[in-house]
């Protein structure tokens, strides 16, 4: 499989679906802000990566699964967000619950 997964955001829905994508053949880049919750991905042939900008510069496809707006916010557009490493024709999938307009926000921020 070509397409390179980053996959931000560990939890018991992003831990889960991380170990999936391993699974199915993808190579797979993760990061958490607690460091300890990369680990049994890493040991399944993960490669973690050293901030979500770290992942977008390793991705094609990145993932983010956190717990809230605020979160979403500091994975993407902070000082080591997504978006300081995310290259032209990247996808970015969030899976977070958040608001429709927060949502579309972030999605013009990473537009421009």
């Amino acid at each position: 499989m070509s397409e390179r997964i980053g996959f931000i955001g560990l939890g018991i829905m992003g831990r889960g679906m991380a170990h999936n994508l391993l699974k199915a053949g993808f190579p797979v880049t993760v990061w958490n802000r607690t460091e300890a919750r990369m680990a049994p991905l890493v040991e399944a042939g993960a490669t973690a990566g050293s901030s979500p900008a770290d992942v977008a510069v390793q991705s094609d496809i990145i993932i983010t699964c956190v717990s809230d707006t605020p979160d979403v916010e500091a994975v993407i557009l902070g000082d080591d967000g997504a978006i300081h490493g995310v290259k032209s024709g990247s996808l970015l999938i969030d899976m977070s619950t958040i608001s429709p307009s927060a949502t579309i926000a972030i999605a013009e921020k990473l537009n421009a």
